[in-house]
């Protein structure tokens, strides 16, 4: 078989009744695009019989290929397994769920085709329950980032280069634009159709909302200090010995002017005491830094 073009990686739990409606569409697509692409479904711990469907349809769908987690890992371990996998140079992550339409994926890759851009994201357009919480996230995203993207958890495609120097962790996939455009990459967006869901059930809960949030400030923290440590511990650090300073000689001047207060000359020892340590563990964390900047150099070396 031809090495596809595009790989259209689409994370799947509990899908069964969307399976086959989207499997048809990427036939339709098969038979107008101008791209050579493969689809690459996985079933990331499904009860249902997502997989079972998903796997008769392979075998009269050769652009198909299913993969199956044996349990539920969420959808960044199911990306990341497309990206193991995939034999296409630019990834198009695709949900399952018939909210996007599979017509909007040549719209995605042709900047990239055109080499115009190295990724593309969709800003979604029409009617959706989350659209509050997702308008808040996305405003939050632009404050904390200052990335010029109105819509960062949507389809997008990405050539593969994009993704083979990120490390994520769990539920990092809605930050791939953040940290594409940390390391330089071209990020273009399109206006994409979302339709309501169909079938199945939003797998969209309360719980996503603060753990979101932590998310965003996680990662923020991560790109602003992960590789200069010292600037957060440095400057905590050296406030806190400042901070000693001042409160040095404020009882110094209490005690001149007869007035022992010992309870400063504690706060003035836990203050200086705190503020050196602080300062070493940002020595030690530059080291990790260090470090882990070599190894990625000896990693982008082999390649």
């Amino acid at each position: 078989m031809k090495r596809p073009k595009v790989s259209v990686i689409v994370p799947a739990c509990n899908e069964e009744e969307n399976i086959p409606l989207l499997v048809r569409g990427f036939a339709g697509l098969s038979e107008k695009a101008n791209f050579g692409f493969e689809v690459l479904l996985i079933d990331d711990g499904s009860t249902d019989g997502t997989y079972t469907a998903a796997k008769g349809l392979a075998r009269k769908h050769p652009f198909l290929r299913v993969f199956k987690h044996r349990a539920n890992f969420g959808v960044t371990r199911a990306l990341e397994t497309g990206f193991e996998n995939a034999r296409g140079d630019i990834f198009v992550f695709f949900p399952s769920d018939l909210q996007f339409l599979v017509s909007d994926i040549p719209r995605l890759v042709e900047p990239i085709l055109k080499g115009e851009a190295d990724m593309v994201t969709g800003h979604k357009i029409g009617r959706y329950k989350k659209r509050f919480v997702s308008g808040v996230y996305n405003t939050l995203s632009r404050l904390l980032f200052r990335i010029n993207v109105r819509d960062l958890n949507s389809v997008k495609a990405f050539r593969r280069e994009v993704v083979e120097d990120i490390s994520l962790r769990k539920d990092w996939h809605r930050y791939l634009v953040v940290l594409a455009a940390k390391d330089g990459w071209r990020i273009e967006e399109i206006d994409v159709t979302l339709r309501p869901r169909m079938h199945g059930r939003s797998k969209f809960g309360f719980w996503r909302v603060p753990l979101g949030v932590l998310d965003l400030i996680s990662v923020s923290f991560l790109l602003r200090y992960s590789r200069k440590p010292m600037l957060l511990f440095g400057t905590m650090g050296g406030a806190s010995i400042g901070l000693g300073i001042i409160a040095g000689l404020v009882a110094i001047g209490l005690r001149i002017a007869g007035i022992g207060f010992r309870p400063l000359l504690y706060l003035v020892i836990l203050l200086v005491v705190t503020g050196l340590l602080l300062m070493m563990a940002g020595f030690l964390a530059e080291q990790v830094a260090q470090l882990r900047a070599e190894i990625e150099f000896l990693k982008r070396r082999r390649r």
